[in-house]
């Protein structure tokens, strides 16, 4: 099997073991949402119409519009990392497969940092409803996720796609009430996923990998409580690329080489959906 066929095998399983770690990869857009552009665009399907009008039994019905369009947007960021195993560390001493290295990678490193970029953009979002709170204990994040819930029925967001994104502590504060009222409040979102705290600020810096790698919270950043997300109102995209060398085609030394690149949309929050979003963070 030559290079580009394990690459092309090695890809899905890495595909996978993304789809299987990752947290935001609900928001992903498929076909019917989003589709590749050119120059480092992609493009979004968004759609708007009129409301209701008055009938006119001379002049017949409202002429109003409905509009489908593709929306063409940039690309956020270009991510990569040359991962390097010694031919004889990865035969003799190591004991572990390169398949194994790759996808370690993917888990430990690249879903991490996907999904605070991905949690940090959307916070970052002007016109979304924000609450900034400390949520001490569980009676407060019950009265927190309230005050969510209350505002999305009032703008008459969706019920059936609510996705609330908290962190395990604040999840564990409100289990630990074990009453009907914190039952109550968790039953209006669709679907409830635990991320950690280290993947929920409202700014993140992506570090260049030429001091420093992977991402650390902005200084300005704040600690997120809860996120909640109708799922139409956000899509979210990334591409993913691999490459491999075998050592005797490794031109700087004796390593197997993996090289892996991505480019992300991390989310796209359409603006006519800005009531679908409600973040709650730290003082």
């Amino acid at each position: 099997m030559n290079n580009i066929e394990l690459s092309t095998k090695y890809l899905p399983l890495l595909d996978k073991v993304y789809k299987q770690a990752s947290k935001t990869a609900i928001l992903e857009g498929d076909e019917a949402t989003i589709k590749r552009g050119d120059n480092g665009e992609i493009k979004v399907a968004k759609l708007d119409m009129d409301a209701l009008g008055d009938f006119d039994r001379n002049t017949g019905y409202t002429k109003g519009f409905t509009t489908f369009r593709w929306e063409t947007i940039k690309y956020d960021k270009e991510r990569s990392q040359d991962l390097r195993i010694d031919r004889l560390d990865n035969v003799e001493a190591l004991r572990l497969p390169f398949a194994k290295l790759s996808s370690e990678f993917i888990r430990t490193k690249v879903v991490p940092e996907t999904d605070a970029a991905r949690i940090a953009k959307i916070a970052g979002v002007v016109g979304i409803s924000v609450k900034e709170e400390n949520l001490t204990d569980g009676a407060s994040v019950i009265a927190a996720l309230r005050a969510c819930t209350n505002k999305m029925d009032e703008d008459e967001v969706d019920p059936e796609n609510r996705i609330l994104f908290i962190t395990p502590t604040n999840r564990a504060l409100v289990s630990d009430l074990d009453s009907y009222k914190s039952k109550e409040v968790l039953n209006k979102f669709s679907q409830i996923i635990e991320i950690p705290q280290s993947r929920m600020y409202t700014k993140i810096k992506l570090n260049d990998g030429k001091t420093e790698y992977g991402y650390v919270k902005a200084e300005d950043g704040k600690e997120i409580n809860f996120l909640c997300v109708e799922r139409s109102a956000v899509v979210s995209h990334m591409e993913q690329y691999i490459k491999y060398f075998t050592p005797d085609e490794d031109q700087d030394g004796d390593d197997n080489v993996f090289k892996y690149r991505n480019n992300n949309l991390y989310a796209h929050v359409y603006e006519n959906k800005l009531a679908g979003v409600y973040c709650s963070h730290k003082a």
